[in-house]
């Protein structure tokens, strides 16, 4: 892989867990309204605008990344989001690691090693 296809790949994780992070937090603050006004409040949650633009971002270091590698070497690639999603979501929202999710994440970077290699 070329340098330009492993820093847009690094950008892409961390841009998608930021996202991901973003929508969480926002989805976390809970607003004193129901309905429609629940959603009219959540637009004034800078998290959800956090996330808004992370995803536009990342959509645009995908399509660079994409550009670079075959469409199946980077879904496996970009598969590593999901590592780094949980292992920060663990660190930001004290979300549990539980024996079977650290096997998940052990496989799935063990996937991404041996996609990596080749």
């Amino acid at each position: 892989m070329s340098q330009l296809t492993v820093i847009l790949w690094i950008l892409n994780v961390v841009v998608d867990t930021l996202g991901q992070l973003a929508f969480k937090a926002a989805a976390l603050s809970g607003t004193p309204y129901s309905g429609l006004a629940h959603w009219r409040h959540m637009l004034t949650h800078k998290w959800l605008w956090v996330g808004i633009f992370s995803y536009v971002f990342e959509f645009v270091l995908w399509l660079a990344f994409l550009s670079l590698v075959p469409l199946s070497v980077g879904v496996m690639l970009g598969s590593i989001n999901i590592v780094a999603i949980m292992i920060v979501g663990r660190l930001w929202f004290n979300e549990k690691l539980t024996k079977w999710r650290l096997i998940g994440i052990l496989l799935i970077a063990c996937g991404v090693l041996v996609v990596g290699i080749e």
